[in-house]
């Protein structure tokens, strides 16, 4: 889990459902759940003709992320159909194992609320195919869970990779397929949540939240 997908509220206080709200449906490609094997493969997967191809991994690409970003948490704000955001700043430590990390996110949420803490730790299993997590919010219960990694798609580097996980879970009053997709483009650090929720009877993703980040340390 590499965005902050729990936020729940907007400018104020205000509650906008994961930002948590069921937002206008478009059509996306659902992805489906890939064989151990083949999940633990795209783990692994190197580019060639690097001096380190070997290394390029979801979990070291992920460990590169260790530094100072700042940017936006984005929502859809349901009546104008357009992208809000809030200003937000992130510090991710990667640990000694080279799988985990730790990501310190924070925003304000308006005078209600004040200024909103965000602590998730992330660990990368490539045998299982896994990314599990555990984020801390003040006032809140800890959420924990593991997600499949259905796609790691490496670039010509360490800062260029696109990567997707994707996990069933609870989703404002009802359960959802949950898709979250990084891509990281040199500087630029961008993660979107997409729900699919179940029983609603439709097909398709929904648009939930984003970080759009840009490193400055």
């Amino acid at each position: 889990m590499i965005g902050e997908s729990e936020a729940t509220l907007g400018p104020g206080g205000s509650h906008y459902r994961g930002i948590d709200t069921k937002l206008k449906e478009f059509d996306m490609p659902k992805i489906t759940a890939a064989p151990t094997a083949l999940i633990a493969s795209l783990l692994t997967l190197a580019v060639p003709g690097l001096a380190h191809a070997a290394d390029m991994t979801a979990a070291t690409v992920l460990a590169a992320t260790a530094g100072e970003w700042r940017g936006e948490l984005q929502y859809r704000d349901y009546q104008s159909d357009r992208w809000e955001g809030l200003p937000m700043t992130v510090a991710v430590v990667a640990q000694p194992d080279g799988v985990t990390t730790l990501r310190t996110a924070q925003f304000d949420d308006g005078p209600k609320a004040g200024m909103v803490t965000i602590t998730t730790a992330t660990i990368v299993d490539p045998a299982r195919g896994t990314a599990g997590y555990a984020m801390l919010r003040k006032g809140r219960a800890v959420d924990a869970g593991e997600a499949r990694v259905t796609s790691f798609v490496p670039g010509a580097d360490a800062a260029h990779w696109t990567l997707v996980t994707q996990e069933r879970r609870q989703d404002g009053d009802g359960m959802a397929q949950v898709r979250e997709t990084t891509v990281r483009d040199g500087d630029t650090l961008t993660t979107t949540k997409d729900v699919d929720p179940e029983g609603d009877g439709k097909t398709g993703w929904l648009p939930r939240n984003r970080t759009v980040l840009k490193r400055v340390g």
